[in-house]
């Protein structure tokens, strides 16, 4: 059943690839995302790409199951919403720019 879908598939690809024109150029979509798609290696953004690439098909949320510890108490809200190291002490060293921004 699997190979039937990939053959199948392979056959609408090539059906797609012979309707294109023998000539390219630089305008044609197909042939910029078949060229961006491609990882070539000495790539120094390589290792970004793939691990953007794991993100937008992996979904994880990592507040479940997380194995770094958290910082369990109450903590005065952030404009960028992250949460305090598990280290922090609770006392607020800041110079009151964030609770006047939530003012």
């Amino acid at each position: 059943l699997k190979q039937i879908e990939e053959q199948e598939d392979r056959i609408a690809n090539a059906i797609h690839e012979m309707s294109k024109p023998l000539a390219r150029y630089r305008d044609d979509k197909d042939l910029d995302a078949y060229l961006r798609a491609q990882e070539r290696e000495g790539d120094p953004m390589l290792n970004y790409i793939r691990n953007k690439q794991a993100e937008s098909h992996n979904v994880i949320d990592l507040t479940v199951g997380s194995s770094k510890p958290m910082y369990n108490g109450s903590y005065m809200p952030n404009r960028f919403g992250i949460r305090p190291g598990y280290r922090w002490d609770g006392v607020d060293r800041s110079n009151g720019y964030e609770k006047r921004w939530f003012e």
